[in-house]
């Protein structure tokens, strides 16, 4: 849990208060306005974003939270054994969402940390090549 979470809703919790707040550093999901650069050499699976559009994360982090409540229906409707189509309805309007937000990701994506790699050396440009084409395809499916 971060510490803002713990102010905001009066929940500790162990470690609570060893989490780092990143969010002091909006323009930045990686922590390289806090003086973490090692953090943003990275490409790939577990790297740190080398840049949040905070307008953006904050939209989508809202929408998430609506697509939860979405979900969290859906599964009441199959409880209450409602009407199949009713329900696939429902399931479509989900799905659309979370590609709603997936493109979100995608123009930040291209925008900070693509933009960051394609400008750094052979081996980071072509790997940021090779995660875009997978990416891509796993949006255009």
């Amino acid at each position: 849990m971060k510490k803002r979470e713990t102010a905001k809703n009066g929940r500790g919790g162990k470690g609570a208060a060893a989490t780092p707040d990143r969010s002091a550093a909006a323009c930045c999901g990686c922590g390289v306005a806090a003086g973490l650069e090692a953090a943003r050499d990275g490409v790939g699976p577990g790297a740190h974003a080398s840049g949040v559009d905070a307008a953006l994360k904050s939209a989508n982090l809202k929408h998430l939270r609506r697509i939860e409540g979405q979900v969290r229906g859906i599964a009441a409707m199959i409880d209450e054994d409602r009407y199949c189509a009713d329900i696939i309805q429902q399931c479509a309007a989900v799905q659309e969402s979370l590609r709603s937000v997936a493109r979100n990701l995608l123009r930040n994506h291209l925008t900070h940390c693509a933009n960051h790699a394609l400008h750094g050396d052979k081996t980071k440009q072509a790997a940021m090549v090779e995660e875009l084409v997978e990416l891509v395809g796993r949006i255009a499916r």
